[in-house]
């Protein structure tokens, strides 16, 4: 009898670096996070090294002997790859690379491979590719490595010297301009979905906030979707619009986003403008933060830090503007005692505590949801 056997591919050794300074903010959090992403790529780690710079060279962006000590402690465990929680200069990631003789991956590419990973649509598939050339037009020369075990071969599969680099340099601008070109259509599309529900008028709120903090749970528990919810990294890409009624007699439509995080690639967020252009256009803001999550600071100034960045007008920030915004400390549950929801709260004014996933609290929310819509309604008529 012939037998079978079933072939996987064994997961990449990463050698994992985390700068520990000011300038990276975040401090064990941004750690526990950075290594989070790696994990998410299904990477196996070998070793993760936190350090502190003394001395900045243009080469390395440190001292060429820390540089070459890491270099040496990634060969001896005969990793993979090196996997940096800063974005080096494409100078520097070369260096890097011929010091090593492995692939150097920094944060901004970890980032947007999986973005690549969780594409499933058109729309998501375009505006990830677009951040990936966009990304890869200075580094033509940078050694890639297949990471992903589930799509092989999806991104630079092809080796730095089958082409040549003036070549591959205009194929890839190439690509880029018709990228840009269907991303508008995609956009055009977006708008004129956006205008027939606007003269349908049903008010629209959107869910923002950062990865992995509970959007689209709330989603699925406010509006009884299906929309997959997983503890995942980016598990959502697309904007996923739902009806539902926070009162009886007021019908709105909710709105899940793609989450944020720090240090979020701009090549991402110019990507994704047109989806995330459903949160700066929205009537209500609903601002989901983790309350289980320990920098949580940190992950509401980075959604009002993107927010701006997207021309949205928030009037919790700046009074001068007028799009409302609702706070909602999810995960309630994951915390131990009721003296840590009241610290949140007082720290969160008017916030409300919720559970997406027991249901805790989400009666609140649709009262409050019903209050601001009928406090728009109120002014619109004044």
């Amino acid at each position: 009898m012939q037998k079978h056997y079933e072939i996987q591919e064994k997961p990449k050794k990463a050698f994992l670096v985390s700068i520990l300074n000011n300038e990276t903010g975040g401090g064990e959090s941004m750690s526990v996070e950075f290594r989070g992403l790696a994990e998410s790529l299904g990477l196996e780690i070998a070793v993760h090294e936190k350090i502190r710079v003394r001395e900045k060279t243009a080469k390395f962006g440190m001292g060429s002997g820390k540089a070459a000590e890491l270099a040496q402690k990634a060969t001896d465990l005969k990793t993979d790859c090196m996997v940096f929680d800063w974005n080096p200069t494409p100078s520097q990631q070369r260096n890097w690379e011929e010091l090593s003789g492995i692939p150097v991956v920094d944060r901004q590419e970890l980032i947007i491979r999986i973005f690549a990973e969780r594409a499933n649509t058109r729309e998501a598939e375009l505006q990830v590719k677009l951040a990936e050339l966009s990304y890869r037009l200075p580094r033509l020369t940078h050694k890639y490595i297949d990471l992903s075990r589930q799509r092989g071969g999806r991104y630079g599969t092809k080796g730095s010297g089958e082409t040549k680099l003036e070549t591959d340099r205009r194929l890839i601008e190439k690509r880029i301009r018709q990228l840009e070109k269907d991303i508008e259509d995609v956009r055009k599309q977006r708008q004129t979905q956006r205008r027939q529900r606007e003269r349908q008028g049903l008010p629209v709120c959107a869910i923002v906030g950062y990865t992995n903090a509970g959007k689209s749970s709330l989603l699925n528990a406010l509006t009884g979707a299906d929309v997959l919810a997983e503890d995942k990294l980016f598990v959502t890409l697309d904007a996923v619009t739902r009806r539902f009624q926070p009162a009886p007699g007021v019908p709105v439509l909710l709105t899940d986003t793609v989450g944020f995080i720090r240090q979020l690639p701009h090549s991402l967020i110019k990507a994704f403008r047109s989806t995330l252009e459903e949160a700066a256009l929205a009537d209500i803001l609903i601002h989901i933060l983790d309350a289980s999550e320990v920098d949580i600071d940190s992950c509401c100034e980075t959604t009002f830090s993107v927010l701006k960045e997207l021309g949205a007008p928030l009037a919790t920030k700046f009074p001068a503007q007028d799009i409302p915004m609702i706070t909602v400390l999810n995960k309630i549950d994951c915390l131990n005692n009721y003296e840590t929801i009241q610290e949140l709260q007082n720290r969160y004014p008017d916030s409300i505590a919720v559970s997406a996933k027991n249901g805790t609290g989400l009666e609140m929310l649709k009262n409050r949801i019903a209050e601001r819509l009928k406090e728009i309604k109120s002014s619109h008529i004044d």
